[in-house]
């Protein structure tokens, strides 16, 4: 098993918050697991993945990105461009993993943007992926001025580079139908944050995605982890044991 270092940073410098659960000593196999909006990796879903992960041999990153949680860096500096950067500096960091990515919400964003020209990501899993950027930040924010708290945060206030990004960006759309890399979208059917159809979307635009529909579950699949662990982490394992 190759090493991971114990301190990560991005190429600004700024420090990364991560922890990491190591897998079989005979394994180099080891997933990124990526956060959304206004979060951080320790969230109990992320844990349990981590678990999963471990059980079946592949190690696996829960990350926080910068200016969130207690990486270093400022909330207001935070935008989904900058943390496809973050990612492409931990897979920097990462030399002699065979690394696989699964990000919730605007992480599942993030892996797509980064995976469609980062061939160091084998495999991709979107967990309640978001897909219409511009319409998230419309539907869930559009209603806060700059400065204003974001989902009832204090600690993460909506900031202009957050806004000109999302504009910039729109949807994911076109890097996902150019897509290769295996991908497989999880995604509740009662998602109240990321609708489900986001999901379908991708998987109109890239076929060969693999859609699978948790029929009930909320946008941080309440009470159905053991669902979502058996929808991953024996995915990942088959993708990057290949």
């Amino acid at each position: 098993m190759p090493a991971v270092p114990t301190e990560l940073r991005n190429r600004g410098g700024e420090r990364l918050d991560h922890a990491f659960t190591p897998g079989s000593q005979d394994r180099s196999d080891l997933v990124i697991i990526g956060h959304g909006v206004t979060s951080h990796h320790d969230r109990p879903y992320f844990r349990d993945l981590a678990d999963a992960f471990a059980a079946r041999g592949v190690a696996s990153l829960a990350v926080t990105w910068s200016g969130n949680g207690n990486s270093e860096g400022s909330f207001e500096d935070c935008t989904i461009s900058k943390e496809v950067d973050d990612l492409r500096a931990i897979l920097d960091a990462l030399e002699g993993w065979n690394v696989g990515y699964a990000g919730h919400s605007m992480g599942g964003a993030v892996g797509v943007l980064c995976a469609a020209d980062e061939p160091r990501i084998r495999a991709l899993c979107s967990l309640a992926g978001m897909v219409h950027v511009q319409r998230f930040v419309e539907t869930v924010f559009g209603h806060l001025a700059p400065g204003e708290a974001m989902l009832d945060r204090p600690e993460c206030p909506l900031s202009g580079a957050f806004l000109a990004d999302a504009a910039r960006i729109v949807d994911v759309l076109p890097s996902a139908a150019g897509l290769e890399v295996p991908w497989r979208l999880v995604h509740g059917t009662e998602d109240e944050l990321v609708p489900y159809t986001d999901s379908e979307d991708a998987h109109t635009a890239n076929p060969a995605a693999e859609l699978v529909p948790l029929a009930g579950a909320d946008h941080r699949f309440t009470d159905r982890h053991a669902e979502l662990c058996a929808a991953v982490a024996p995915w990942f394992d088959a993708q990057l044991a290949r």
